[in-house]
């Protein structure tokens, strides 16, 4: 058998290379990254919060990063099916596939459709165990469709061992980690190379462990193993803000939505560790409560001043307007009003941040500015 011609160093381009390279994978696995490339976010899907989409990304308006897995955890109650439904909403209004797999069977069609889904057009599926979401979403990346596919939730959907089995833990530990650690490494590529994106949502659990030390620095663990959290490019911690009451009350004292605080676990876009609060509604109306949060955002910003009660907003024109917290909602309505704040906010909350302007701490420690 004659042996291959060798190539002489020098004799062949880099864009020779690549296609060489692609025609034995027998697809494009070899790209040139100052060109369009399965690595780059080109598309961000918004979250419902303004607030959230800032701190995302350094240097710009995002959200969640098509093309990659996301995690959202949080404690119970905490929003997370809430934050999906919103997610799911935004997808669908952009022209992406929503796949919905549900271990919990909590889903309500009718809370899906408040928070905007279109249900004619959103795939439900039952979670019936960890090996049968991972295959069907590796079927449905196969029709070259372009999906949002949402897990709610990694934690409770079995492993088909589990199914088989008795209720005794030990007989399948860490089945589901090893089933996640194959299959994301199966999935990864495709889900890149589809431009589709990946949401778990997933339970944060108390870290039990032997250093109170640890403890105390990490309260909280998610389950799935490793493989999940190196495989996710962005995750959402969502928790109680300790400064303020848990629960959005209406003006009769009945509990109407909760208040969270989302800190950014991880993040390959030069944000880990920065905070951001936002109010979820689950009550009468569903979503979250993005305008009231941009108050939050700015009120500690050298353009707004306070005095007891009242507020003084700098317009930028050598106007300015006074107005009182409580009628926050009113003002933002004002189209003038509303444009300085979103300018205020990109300023405050993303070029700031981008620039390494003013004190880290407000960036990263939400309850700090209490």
């Amino acid at each position: 058998m004659a042996r291959p011609k060798k190539v002489k160093a020098g004799k062949i381009s880099m864009g020779d290379i690549r296609s060489m390279i692609n025609k034995r994978a027998g697809m494009n696995v070899a790209h040139n990254l100052q060109e369009a490339n399965p690595t780059e976010v080109k598309e961000w899907i918004p979250t419902g919060s303004r607030w959230l989409d800032s701190v995302v990304c350094r240097g710009q308006l995002a959200g969640i990063p098509v093309g990659k897995t996301v995690e959202i955890a949080g404690l119970e109650s905490s929003g997370k099916s809430y934050m999906a439904a919103q997610i799911a909403a935004n997808a669908q209004k952009m022209g992406i596939d929503v796949a919905y797999f549900d271990s919990e069977s909590a889903i309500d069609p009718v809370f899906l459709e408040r928070a905007g889904c279109d249900l004619e057009k959103l795939l439900y599926v039952q979670a019936q165990s960890v090996e049968f979401v991972l295959e069907t979403i590796e079927e449905l990346l196969g029709t070259g469709n372009k999906f949002l596919f949402i897990w709610d939730s990694l934690a409770l959907t079995p492993a088909v061992s589990d199914l088989e089995g008795d209720f005794n833990p030990l007989s399948s530990m860490a089945v589901k980690a090893r089933i996640l650690a194959k299959g994301m490494s199966k999935l990864t590529i495709p889900i890149a190379d589809t431009q589709s994106t990946f949401l778990v949502l997933n339970q944060l659990k108390t870290n039990i462990t032997r250093s109170p030390s640890e403890a105390m620095v990490e309260p909280f663990m998610t389950p799935g193993g490793k493989a999940m959290i190196y495989a996710y490019s962005l995750r959402i911690w969502l928790t109680g803000r300790k400064a303020k009451a848990s629960f959005i009350l209406d003006d009769k004292g009945f509990r109407v939505g909760s208040e969270v605080k989302a800190t950014l676990k991880k993040s390959r876009f030069g944000t880990q560790g920065r905070q951001c609060t936002f109010k979820i509604l689950w009550g009468d109306e569903i979503g979250i409560q993005d305008e009231e949060s941009w108050f939050e955002a700015v009120k500690g910003s050298r353009h707004m001043t306070s005095s007891g009660a009242w507020y003084t907003l700098d317009m930028g024109d050598g106007d300015s307007v006074k107005f009182q917290p409580s009628k926050w909602k009113e003002k933002i309505q004002d189209e003038t009003f509303r444009a300085r704040i979103l300018k205020i906010m990109d300023e405050e909350v993303i070029l700031k941040f981008d620039k390494r302007e003013g004190t880290a701490s407000n960036f990263y420690d939400i309850e700090g500015e209490e």
